[in-house]
């Protein structure tokens, strides 16, 4: 994936007990953990969220990160979608979404069209959402958190890159 938004360096992940104030101050940990929709989060600190889809295609296996094929189930093909999540036209995160094929059934095919709808307006309208954990970490100064959620009992992994200007960081 030559062409992604995300940075070749790596993300540090946290050990699950170093997710406190000591380490990751308190108002950044609150917006990490935030179990809700970050999309309406966002709303709440601008007129206007936007997204521009920056990749979406189906890739291969060899085209994740380790920690991404150790977090999904394997798949012959799994749908990528990067995007910039803007607030009043600030980049605020870069979103990485990775679906295995077989969670794109029945209604859910739709996520591969969703285009410029932030991820958050149409997994927070499903009754059927679950989320299995939140990992947090660093990369490059910034803060990320990687969610495992579930869609009818079907995965997908959602990685999200703070950017500076982000609220998060007020």
């Amino acid at each position: 994936m030559d062409e992604t938004l995300f940075t070749s360096q790596p993300i540090h992940w946290l050990a699950e007990n170093d997710k406190n104030d000591k380490i990751v101050p308190a108002n950044i940990l609150d917006w990490l953990l935030e179990l809700g929709s970050m999309t309406k989060r966002f709303e709440q600190h601008s007129q206007q969220v936007t997204v521009i889809p920056y990749l979406e295609c189906y890739v291969s296996q060899d085209k994740l990160s380790a920690d991404e094929v150790q977090s999904l189930p394997k798949s012959q093909r799994y749908w990528v979608r990067e995007v910039v999540m803007y607030g009043d036209g600030i980049p605020w995160l870069l979103g990485r979404t990775v679906i295995p094929e077989e969670t794109l059934t029945d209604d859910d095919q739709q996520l591969v069209d969703i285009g410029r709808m932030p991820l958050g307006r149409y997994l927070f309208s499903r009754d059927s959402l679950t989320r299995d954990y939140i990992h947090i970490g660093s990369c490059a100064n910034r803060w990320v958190r990687c969610s495992r959620l579930r869609l009818s009992d079907k995965p997908l992994l959602l990685t999200e890159i703070f950017l500076p200007e982000s609220p998060a960081y007020r």
